[in-house]
């Protein structure tokens, strides 16, 4: 029976994600499978390759970096996130992914796109970060529309996973993964509700599919939110989400915010652990 672990995005909202899974490196919580939307992504590249501590220490350290994310970086380069500093300097120079262990691990690692001229989410298997393609696809994972260029890797135009697919569970599930545990960035009481387009449709008026991919996503995500909650109760997965809303913005860099989201995090991983192991030996 595979195991999985499915991560929310949700920008800097998933700092709550970096508390979860350093937990679960802390207890030695292992998974067939993982699959990551946008900053779920980026942390569940970093829990396959085992380095606990990592993306907290570098989130805190380099997220007030006008190269990090910043209007800075969107006015000069066309990206929010800087390309050049996050998905270069720091993995590679400055506090360094161990892309061996990456490579190596037994877990199969899966990032969700939103491809622009579909419509439709890819979910794409990454298992060399240091390949500059799989490095695209993982950028173009947390490429949130109107604040990031369209990244172009093989062929494809690509943004941010979560458009298409926020949660993916039952991705998961058709790829054969059916013992999952699912970490989201909200609480129960969220609701996504319907937003006017406004600059997107402009802005993406070449790209009809996708615009109707951003129509749709209330809707998908709620679904989507419903289907966890049921599957919940059935008791066919383990979810954890903040047990209390998360005080931060979704560009939120402020060091001292980071940390009091991480925590917690870790503080709900920690608290539902003795459960969580129970429903990962049960067969």
């Amino acid at each position: 029976m595979k195991t999985g672990l499915v991560l929310e995005g949700g920008a800097m909202r998933a700092t709550y994600t970096i508390g979860v899974l350093d937990v679960f490196m802390e207890h030695n919580i292992k998974f067939d499978g993982v699959i990551g939307v946008s900053a779920g992504a980026i942390h569940g590249a970093s829990f396959v390759a085992n380095q606990p501590g990592r993306n907290i220490r570098y989130y805190k350290k380099y997220a007030p970096d006008k190269r990090f994310m910043s209007m800075h970086s969107l006015i000069t380069t066309g990206d929010l996130v800087g390309k050049e500093f996050c998905y270069n300097e720091i993995p590679w120079k400055l506090d360094l992914f161990d892309n061996d262990t990456f490579k190596n691990s037994s877990s199969e690692f899966y990032a969700v796109v939103a491809n622009v001229e579909t419509g439709e989410s890819e979910y794409i298997k990454l298992n060399d970060l240091k390949d500059s393609a799989q490095m695209e696809y993982l950028r173009a994972s947390a490429s949130m529309p109107l604040v990031s260029k369209i990244v172009e890797v093989d062929g494809k135009k690509l943004l941010d996973g979560g458009v298409t697919d926020s949660i993916p569970l039952r991705a998961f599930e058709n790829m054969g993964y059916v013992k999952n545990v699912v970490v989201a960035t909200r609480p129960d009481s969220y609701v996504k509700r319907d937003e006017r387009l406004g600059a997107a449709a402009i802005v993406y008026r070449s790209y009809p599919k996708f615009l109707e991919a951003m129509r749709f996503r209330p809707k998908m995500y709620n679904d989507e939110k419903a289907y966890i909650l049921l599957q919940e109760t059935l008791g066919n997965i383990f979810f954890i989400r903040p047990s209390k809303e998360l005080d931060i913005e979704k560009t939120d860099t402020d060091p001292e915010h980071l940390e009091a989201v991480y925590q917690i995090g870790r503080q709900d991983a920690e608290r539902v652990m003795p459960d969580l192991i129970k429903f990962l030996a049960k067969q």
